[in-house]
């Protein structure tokens, strides 16, 4: 079985204060995440070592953006997004 088998898929936007490299502004910003949830019960297909990794799975979310693009109307550019987690555990 797949990992993703074992997980329910949803995505959210959260927001974040970054800072841009460029030009020093601090904002808002609205990040995209994907939450895995874990399945309340393991698909019926599942053999021994299918449930024994579904045993030890847990919800997590992943960030999805990677860049963002300042909102200042002068500087205008994208910056990595340095800060913030990628992976955060539920």
């Amino acid at each position: 079985m797949d990992e993703r088998d074992f997980f329910d898929e949803t995505q959210t936007v959260k927001p974040a204060r970054l800072n841009c490299d460029k030009c020093h502004q601090v904002d808002t910003y609205e990040v995209r995440w994907i939450v895995r949830t874990k399945k309340k019960v393991l698909p019926s297909s599942a053999g021994d070592a299918d449930r024994a990794q579904f045993a030890k799975a847990r919800s997590y979310m992943t960030r999805i953006d990677d860049f963002m693009q300042c909102t200042n109307p002068r500087c205008r550019k994208r910056f990595e997004i340095s800060g913030l987690q990628s992976v955060v555990f539920l």
